[in-house]
């Protein structure tokens, strides 16, 4: 029946290829509504529940997504006139950023002070240029003394000084990031040359959303076309012929072409994860186009003509091709248990990719490579003649292959417990990306990017005035300060420790808390209305001036240091503080890292759920239990011994990598497939032992299998190149799962066949 299908299919092959680059041309007019996401906080779906309680912390007080511009004066002296006039200069200017609703610097800080029985609120540095040396000492003697400047605002040594802009996006349009990111850049540039003797770095929330999608779009414009050239280099190299390699291209473009227009069809945006789908179904359109055009060639190097040996092809291929494909689709499937959305993309997207490729593979490739001239020397080629020599060395060596790879085995996947969990988000970004570069100067000079936050709430019926919640802020700010990689907490208690003192002449004995609410609240209140627009403290305190935030900086920390932290903070107001106040921390950093440890169990799910629909497909394709169950040995066994040499290796696993098996349980499949198809046709077709079917499985898809494999490796190994750590880490680990599972399918499966895998009632 399916010799019959090839043999109508080529005989209307100019139909066949008209109709499919019609096919092709409708899926791909999708591509022009795709769109870039370029919020950190597509990594999160909208049940996840720190993302709630980060989105509710925000909407209770302002938001914080931010653009911080570092101001670092080349001879390290932030107080003086010049320097003080920038950051004044700046100051005013970045009110100009779009969705800007707040700007904070040294030289807007509100400083108060008395003047008999008046509360004198000011900015501490005003017409900066008309400043004498005095001024300016006094201006540097109170920010360095300012708990809610040092580290934030100001470096301890007054060398260095920051301007924060807090953003509001709407969310409305993609263009917003973008569009503030890039006024903040040229704002930059006109400090610059403004001020020549100061270097200006920018970091923040925003400036790290807008690099997301520069590092992706980076390597498509790089990376990939260098990928797709070494691939076709490749091809040409292993098939020997231009027709072949013509073909296969064109069904690389094609296939690609008709999955980006999908997804745009179907409405998915495009995310840094997303953006390594061209490279994912390139690579596993090649493999499918290989396994065909090998036995094609080796047909018609037998003497067949191009027809009888492209329907023997197929008829030798299309269920392997088949399982392969449906088997690699399952595989990407799993990615939907990601809690991450680009992930759950990711594998959508590569699914459709495979099944793409796979209907070119069996339609548009024959036909296109009738219609294109071939011409192959009739004689054996050198691949076959080396895997008969492979073949028989792997038999010969069975006993010592099947141990010896077993011991390996064990010794590498018992390395797995040393992969620890660490994400750090700014390292996802390659250490020549401006926004890695700008921010690591902003933690090694002035402050951090990494936060925890609380919004800490008074005891029903009481208002952050009372007096015995704000000690209780001050003990919780005081026990932070003194952790480890904590550089600053900005704490309402400061600024009420700061107006006792001043409403007592500015005695700095009265550097402390009130004692009586009713002060508290008079205090906060003259304060309040004495504050300029967009200076007020809605950013600290909530509407019902019932609960108030706290916000943690720290240094660069790795995920595990920072849920520990979390963890122990949440002790701490559990044993010292009144259950109104027992509330969990929440910032994007506790979202990362949270992430990480809720996507490797996920995705362990969602793995073993596509392992054992694999394995059942496997059975009943196969119609043997032994040799089904047989093969999960080395589906599985590769991904657990790629993360055993990672754990040897490097031995850390981030959010990217949590997926890597996800992706590469379909690929890893694939070879498996193949050699056992042959195997099991070798044996019931032509009555053969264990070892001659070995001999067979090697002799007719054993080249196309490293040839396959070698293109994989090199496709997911230059993604190891790239600047963006997300598709590095992933790019190279999944290159390691294919090679080791290339190594497990000719040295392991097959002594494992000769041992356990006879089918002795063969026909």
């Amino acid at each position: 029946m399916a010799e019959r299908f090839f043999d109508r299919l080529l005989s209307y092959r100019w139909w066949v290829i008209a109709a499919v680059l019609l096919a092709i041309g409708v899926m791909g007019a999708g591509a022009r509504l795709l769109s870039f996401s370029n919020d950190y906080r597509m990594f999160f779906s909208a049940d996840n529940p720190q993302l709630q309680a980060f989105e509710t912390l925000q909407n209770t007080y302002t938001k914080n997504d931010n653009i911080l511009f570092v101001i670092a004066p080349k001879d390290g002296r932030v107080f003086k006139a010049s320097t003080l006039a920038t950051i004044e200069w700046l100051t005013k200017e970045a009110w100009q950023i779009p969705y800007s609703i707040r700007v904070d610097s040294v030289t807007n800080f509100q400083y108060t002070s008395a003047e008999g029985d008046d509360l004198l609120v000011r900015d501490l540095v005003k017409d900066a240029e008309t400043l004498d040396a005095e001024q300016i000492a006094a201006a540097r003697e109170v920010a360095i003394n300012e708990p809610l400047l040092v580290n934030r605002l100001i470096s301890p040594s007054a060398h260095v000084a920051g301007v924060n802009v807090t953003i509001q996006l709407p969310g409305e349009h993609l263009t917003e990031v973008p569009e503030a990111s890039d006024f903040a850049r040229e704002l930059a540039d006109e400090v610059r040359q403004r001020d020549p003797d100061v270097d200006v770095y920018l970091t923040g929330m925003v400036i790290m959303n807008d690099a997301f999608p520069k590092a992706s779009k980076q390597d498509m414009q790089t990376l990939y076309p260098l990928m797709f050239v070494l691939v076709i280099v490749f091809m040409g190299f292993m098939l020997r012929s231009v027709s072949a390699t013509i073909t296969t291209a064109a069904v690389i473009v094609m296939t690609i072409v008709g999955t980006m227009g999908l997804t745009g069809w179907i409405g998915l945006r495009l995310s840094p994860p997303t953006t390594i789908v061209p490279v994912i179904v390139m690579t596993l359109a090649v493999a499918d186009c290989v396994h065909i055009l090998i036995i094609f060639l080796q047909g018609m190097r037998r003497g067949l003509a191009r027809i009888p040996a492209m329907v023997e092809s197929l008829r030798i291929n299309l269920t392997p091709v088949f399982l392969t494909s449906v088997t690699t689709a399952i595989g990407f499937m799993s990615l939907n248990f990601s809690d991450a959305p680009p992930f759950r993309d990711l594998g959508n997207m590569s699914a459709m990719g495979v099944i793409i490729a796979f209907v070119l593979a069996v339609t548009f490739l024959p036909c296109l490579m009738l219609v294109l001239p071939v011409r192959v020397a009739q004689v054996p080629a050198d691949g076959q003649v080396r895997m008969a020599a492979f073949a028989e060395f792997v038999i010969r060596r069975r006993n010592l292959l099947l141990w010896s790879m077993a011991a390996l085995i064990i010794a590498l996947i018992s390395q797995l417990p040393r992969n620890q969990l660490n994400d750090v988000f700014v390292e996802y970004f390659d250490e020549q990306i401006d926004f890695r570069h700008d921010t690591e100067f902003a933690i090694n000079n002035l402050t951090g990017i990494y936060l925890i936050e609380y919004s800490l709430p008074a005891a029903e019926g009481k208002k952050i005035s009372d007096p015995e919640f704000l000690r209780h802020v001050e003990a919780f700010a005081d026990w932070y300060r003194r952790q480890a990689d904590v550089l600053h907490v900005n704490a309402i208690t400061d600024i009420m420790k700061r107006l006792n003192k001043n409403m007592h002449g500015d005695d700095p004995n009265w550097y402390r808390l009130p004692d009586a609410n009713d002060l508290s609240a008079q205090y906060l209140l003259l304060y309040e209305f004495s504050l300029p627009f967009g200076l007020d403290l809605n950013n600290q305190i909530n509407v019902a001036r019932d609960a108030t935030r706290l916000t943690v900086t720290l240094r660069t920390t790795s995920t595990e240091e920072l849920l520990a932290l979390e963890r122990r903070a949440k002790e701490w107001l559990q044993s010292n503080t009144p259950a109104s106040m027992h509330v969990d921390g929440a910032s994007s950093a506790i979202m990362f890292a949270h992430i990480g440890h809720r996507n490797i169990r996920s995705m362990l799910e969602g793995s073993t759920v596509a392992l054992a629909l694999i394995s059942a497909i496997l059975v009943i394709a196969l119609r043997s239990i032994r040799i089904g169950l047989l093969s999960i040995i080395p589906n599985l066994v590769p991904i657990g011994m790629a993360f055993g040499l990672w754990g040897l290796l490097v031995g850390q696993v981030g959010l990217a990598l949590s997926v890597v098996a996800g992706v590469t349980i379909g690929i890893v499949v694939d070879d498996t497939v193949h050699f056992l198809s042959k195997y099991v046709r070798a044996q019931r077709e032509q009555g053969l032992s264990p070892e001659d079917a070995v001999r067979y499985a090697f002799s007719t898809v054993g080249t196309a299998l490293w040839v396959t494999s070698a293109v994989l490796v090199v496709g997911f190994g230059v993604l190891a190149l790239s600047t963006f750590e997300l598709n590095a880490g992933m790019g190279l680990l999944t290159a390691i799962t294919i090679a080791i599972a290339l190594v497990a399918d000719f040295f392991f499966l097959p002594p494992l066949l000769m041992k356990f895998g006879g089918m002795r009632h063969a026909h």
